[in-house]
Formats: structure tokens, sequence, C-alpha cells
């Protein structure tokens, strides 16, 4: 352990993490990017720490490894898909969904393995997990910025880990032994008063070092799923899948109450019925997503009319892969839910599709990436801008019904 970093009594988790950033800047430790305060921090001789997962028996059984899209995990990434196992990444900061799984071209040289660890190689050579995929993740890689032997572990602040992890819980894709292992430098292995961690905190079995290899022997359980009551409107929005994830959790009856919605929150909002109808006016929704609900919803081949000029150009999204015997409701419970209520709603149940009507691209583009990867009834549905869109809010939907039969 660096004897350089000295934490004085009672420091918090942001006293931690600033001690370690400026000790490795300070002491050039720190490889790109820099400087590392507010990152998980890449550090020099990072790729020798990665080379350990090699030695660890537990990585020689396991055959689906999650690992974090941190600059000093790479190494990581690249042993991963050397070893022939499955590279899970989860996406920056869970904008677009959970994971990319990272396929490599067929034949991938050495030169192609290392591009595909990359930040841009995720990007290339990569495929979009949902939650409805079939996933056993073996093993866990999680970067940090302070760890303890003990396997208490601090990361930048932001909860993203976390997060991941209790969303892997949700969907059963970790189990309650489920190994998690950090790669840090040496000098970021300090203590850490227990007290600190709260019950979302990820801790960690193994700390791997440039030095050394540190099975910390943890008992805290993990987190077994997402606290519900610890996230707030703000990253909801700022989620999308957080929201599907949440939404999948109130059809099963689970208690989804938002930090917002807390009785002892200041301010608090009142929940939201997340099954009841959508329509103008409701009082029940959040403020933000009050004034999207202005428009109309139909059912059937006819759109009700709207009145002149109200809607100029609208932009239509076509929703697919509905199955059978689901109602118009459920529908717009997720819509309600996901704040993705359109001005008009043409429901076509009978050929498993619907295409909702919004003012311009732009809000459709953001309804798009909110709604990735949403399912009902177990189906994940296909949601997509429309082939033909409607100009000035007149086309026939019989052209846009062809464009997919």
């Amino acid at each position: 352990m660096e004897a350089g970093v000295r934490l004085s009594a009672g420091a918090s988790k942001w006293d931690i993490r600033e001690k370690i950033w400026d000790y490795m800047e300070a002491n050039n430790l720190a490889d790109f990017p820099r400087p590392v305060h507010h990152r998980i921090p890449n550090f020099k001789d990072s790729p020798q720490a990665c080379q350990a997962l090699r030695e660890l028996e537990l990585f020689n059984r396991t055959s689906e490894v999650k690992v974090d899209p941190d600059k000093p995990l790479e190494g990581v990434r690249l042993v991963t898909l050397q070893a022939r196992k499955t590279l899970l990444v989860p996406t920056p900061r869970l904008r677009t969904g959970l994971f990319n799984k990272i396929v490599p071209p067929p034949g991938a040289t050495k030169e192609i393995l290392r591009i595909c660890a990359t930040s841009q190689g995720v990007k290339n050579y990569s495929v979009p997990i949902g939650l409805d995929a079939k996933v056993q993740v073996d093993l866990v890689v999680v970067g940090s910025v302070a760890v303890s032997e003990q396997g208490w572990r601090i990361g930048k602040g932001e909860g993203f880990a976390d997060m991941e992890y209790g969303m892997m819980a949700s969907m059963g894709a970790v189990r309650e032994d489920t190994p998690v292992v950090t790669v840090v430098h040496d000098c970021q292995v300090v203590d850490i008063a227990e007290e600190l961690l709260e019950d979302h905190d990820l801790t960690v079995d193994y700390i791997l070092t440039p030095t050394r290899t540190i099975k910390t022997g943890c008992k805290r359980p993990k987190p077994q799923g997402i606290i519900w009551h610890k996230i707030s409107y703000e990253m909801l929005e700022k989620i999308p899948i957080l929201k599907n994830l949440r939404h999948r959790e109130s059809q099963a009856g689970k208690d989804v109450t938002l930090k917002d919605e807390h009785p002892d929150f200041p301010n608090a909002r009142k929940p939201v019925d997340l099954d009841e109808n959508t329509k103008p006016g409701n009082t029940n929704l959040p403020a933000e997503s009050a004034s999207a609900l202005v428009g109309h919803c139909c059912v059937g081949n006819n759109p009700l009319s709207t009145k002149s000029g109200t809607h100029g150009a609208l932009t239509t999204v076509y929703v697919g892969n509905i199955p059978p015997g689901t109602r118009v409701s459920e529908l717009k419970s997720a819509l309600r839910e996901f704040q993705a209520v359109p001005l008009r709603l043409s429901w076509q149940g009978a050929q498993h599709r619907a295409f909702l009507d919004y003012t311009d691209k732009i809000t459709a583009e953001n309804v798009l990436a909110s709604l990735k990867g949403l399912s009902l009834r177990g189906h994940t549905l296909r949601v997509e801008l429309a082939k033909n869109q409607r100009s000035k809010g007149q086309v026939a939907f019989s052209e846009q019904r062809n464009k997919y039969k």
C-alpha cells in the first residue's frame, strides 16, 4: 500500500476521493485521460494489473463477463476477448440501454481484439442487450476510486456501478455469489470505514493491483435490486432503461415509490398511478409530463381530426411486435410511465402495431431513446420512426400500414 495516501479520522467518501485523485496527480501515477479528478482514474501499469485476472481460478470457470467501460479496465476487456468469453459492457451512463455485447468479426486478429476492447471498439463491434435477454453473468469487473482490503468500494460518486448491479440483480443476471472484481493502483487501496457504506453500495470480492491480488472475503450482501426510494425523477429522466424496469416492477406489484414521492421528501410529489389510463389534464402526473397530455387518442384506422394549425408537421413513431391479447390501455400506461404520451395514438391491435404522433422529429427521437427495449407481456416491442412520415398532419394510415405488411 502507498504510505503517502493518509486519511484523517472521520473522512467522508468525498474526502477519500479527493485524497486519491490529488495523490495520483501529484506523484504522476495517473495516465490518460488526465486530470483524473471526477473519474475512475486510469493509472500507469494498469495493463499489468488487468493481466492478473488470468491467474484467478474463477476467471477460467467463467463464460460471460461484465466489465465497466472505464479506461483502466481496457486490459480486462482485452483479456476477456482473448479468452473467447462473452464480453458485456454497460452503455455509457446507461443512456441507451443496459448492456452492449461485444462481437468481434470472424477471424479477428490480436490487433482487432485490442480495438474491440477500447471505447471506440465497443461502439463499432457491439450489439445491444435488453432487459428481456437471458443473460447469466459469471463475473463482474468494476472500476473504483478507492477500495479497502475488506471489500468496501468507493466510486466516483454517480452511482452507475451500483445501479448496474441492481439492474442485473432485478433481471436475474447475477446471483448472490457472483464474484465482483476491481482493478486499481496500489495507492487506491486504503482504509475505509464500513459506516460510510449504504445499502445500495456494491462491494468487491477481489482487488487486482500491479503488485498483488487481494481476496477480500467480504460477506456484506450486495444489492439485490434497485432501491427505488433512492431514485429521483431527475435520474429517471436521464436513464430511460430505468423507467422500463420501474414499469415492469410496478406491474409485478413491487413498491416503486421514488425519492421525490416519499412523504419525508420536501415538497414530495404524489405518486403516479402507473396503471391509470392516460388522459389530458390528469393532475397525478409529474409536472414535467403533464404538458405532454394535450392531444387526442383514437382506436382503429381513423385518427381523430385536430384543429387546423395546431400540430403542423407531425412525426410518427411505429410500435410493432405488440403481443396478442394486449389492450390499448397497457400501451398507454407504458407510454405514460415513460413520459412518452403522444398527441395522437392509432391502435391496430389485430395487426400487433400502433402509430404514435409527436409534434416534431426531436420529440419523436427522444421518445425512441426512452422506449428502447420496452416490453409488454414479455415481448420486446419494435419501436422506430414510421417509414412514411405525415405531412402537415394529413397522411392516410393505409399508406403507413402498407410499409409494415
